[in-house]
């Protein structure tokens, strides 16, 4: 398996220095000044690629779908997730500008696309120079086969996740010819605890998978991070913005201006060690103990919180369109929609291709086994 990749002029493998990735995430609050704010504090703190997420939330979410845990926390319960969502996103216009204004910047931009329309415009129209596919779209095999088939250096997040899930999306990547992917490990909860961490999974992900790992850092402050490069991450992504007190729902999860600039210092310090004297740096700079705590289990599954928020993050299937009884059911006329987990998940699309419905169903309806013979 290849153990180097390259995005743009930027080599990965277990000998370069940490990739390091600026999640703005959803921290502009669907304001293009605020991105451009992001980009700015990005650059100033010497990040190697500042990151966003595209959506058309109508793409994405079913209008009645409930928030996860941690947005309820953040952001209360007085709206739907399609409704909070609706208000953080950004147009493609102003994708398309803020883009622009990474290149003047001289700043490498990328973004999740979280449906196939807004990564065929990232990929297509923008040019983006890899693909990021978020944790809660690892079961989601119709889409990951989709983004494959771009052939783009691809960086995967496994929140979430169990390790043979984690090696499906790793076949189905490769079985279209893509083999520059990363794995990384992540607990899908906003702030993370240290004792959800398990930092070790990371390590038995690298062993199953034989592939380049990494970290996408949810916990406040910058020590997990710096556990995840002594145990030998070779990509941190991680969560910042301009005011960690605004509203919204990833503000109190991500580094304040201040301590991005004071992450990448200290990374960059510890790269300069030896690899065999890194943990012994880090456990002195942090403890012992919270460095055994952090590291945690060797077992790459769901926390108790994710076990909570993965039916609100991954995806049912849906008719793309009106179809109509006895339609003999084709990829085409499905599409993947945030659902509460109603219906048929995502991960069983290939067992419904072939089956003849026996009613009409509505465009943007989810579809459950009731309605196949």
């Amino acid at each position: 398996m290849p153990m180097e990749i390259n995005i743009l002029d930027k080599k990965i493998d277990e000998n370069s220095p940490v990739l390091i990735i600026a999640e703005a995430g959803v921290c502009h609050d669907g304001d293009i000044k605020k991105a451009k704010k992001l980009v700015d504090i990005a650059k100033e703190a010497g990040v190697d690629i500042v990151k966003f997420q595209t959506w058309i939330t109508e793409e994405l979410c079913l209008p009645e779908t409930k928030k996860a845990e941690y947005q309820k926390e953040q952001t209360g319960e007085n709206e739907s997730q399609f409704e909070m969502i609706k208000k953080l996103e950004l147009s493609y216009e102003e994708f398309s500008e803020l883009k622009k204004y990474c290149d003047k910047k001289k700043m490498i931009f990328m973004s999740t696309p979280d449906e196939e329309k807004s990564a065929n415009f990232l990929i297509n129209d923008l040019n983006m120079c890899a693909i990021k596919i978020g944790s809660g779209e690892l079961t989601n095999h119709q889409y990951i086969n989709f983004l494959a088939s771009f052939n783009k250096p691809t960086i995967v997040s496994t929140g979430m996740s169990r390790i043979g899930e984690i090696k499906k999306a790793k076949d189905i990547i490769f079985n279209k010819g893509n083999k520059n992917v990363i794995f990384l490990h992540c607990t899908t909860d906003y702030p993370t605890k240290y004792e959800d961490v398990n930092l070790n999974a990371m390590l038995t992900m690298k062993k199953n998978l034989n592939t380049l790992v990494g970290y996408s850092d949810h916990t406040e402050g910058i020590y997990v991070s710096l556990v995840a490069i002594a145990l030998g991450a070779t990509v941190i992504e991680k969560h910042f913005t301009y005011d960690r007190h605004a509203f919204g729902p990833d503000h109190r999860a991500s580094l304040s201006p201040t301590e991005l600039k004071e992450m990448i210092q200290e990374i960059r310090n510890l790269e300069k060690l030896p690899k065999e004297q890194r943990i012994t740096y880090v456990k002195k700079r942090i403890g012992e103990r919270l460095f055994d705590l952090i590291a945690g289990s060797f077992d790459k599954k769901p926390t108790e919180r994710e076990t909570k928020n993965r039916p609100i993050v991954q995806k049912s299937i849906v008719a793309r369109k009106n179809l109509p009884v006895g339609t003999i059911l084709q990829e085409k006329d499905l599409i993947m929609k945030r659902a509460d987990a109603r219906g048929i998940s995502a991960d069983k699309y290939e067992t419904i291709i072939g089956k003849e419905i026996k009613k009409n169903i509505e465009q943007n309806r989810i579809i459950t086994f009731e309605d196949l013979k």
